[in-house]
């Protein structure tokens, strides 16, 4: 630990000790993160009016979409409906194998992404 956190974390107690993060606005509430960090920076905006919309970006709506083909065909006895939503599935996850295709971290993109949009 370095000189300036033990001095930080020094001030942080004191407080604390002292009472002076008792009744803070917010309090006893879950905290809101605006982390944009996995998004790339081009997307940034187009991805917050879609989230201010009401929509949530391609990527996570096909992912959706192929969680639910999943469960989907573990309830399915009629072979010809099972065959013709696997192939469904199938489309589904190549597309969004094609979607990875861009040059980021996208399974890191996706999951903050997932955790943004679907609270």
């Amino acid at each position: 630990m370095d000189a300036f956190t033990k001095i930080a974390e020094r001030k942080i107690k004191e407080a604390m000790d002292n009472g002076e993060f008792d009744n803070l606005t917010g309090t006893g509430r879950p905290l809101v993160f605006e982390d944009e960090t996995w998004i790339p920076e081009d997307l940034r905006l187009a991805y917050r009016v879609l989230k201010n919309s009401g929509f949530i970006p391609p990527e996570l709506e096909l992912r959706k979409e192929i969680v639910s083909l999943r469960d989907l065909l573990q309830t399915l006895d009629d072979d010809r409906e099972r065959t013709r939503r696997l192939r469904e599935l199938n489309f589904k996850i190549m597309k969004l194998g094609m979607l990875k295709g861009r040059p980021l971290h996208l399974e890191e993109y996706e999951t903050a992404l997932f955790q943004k949009f679907l609270k």
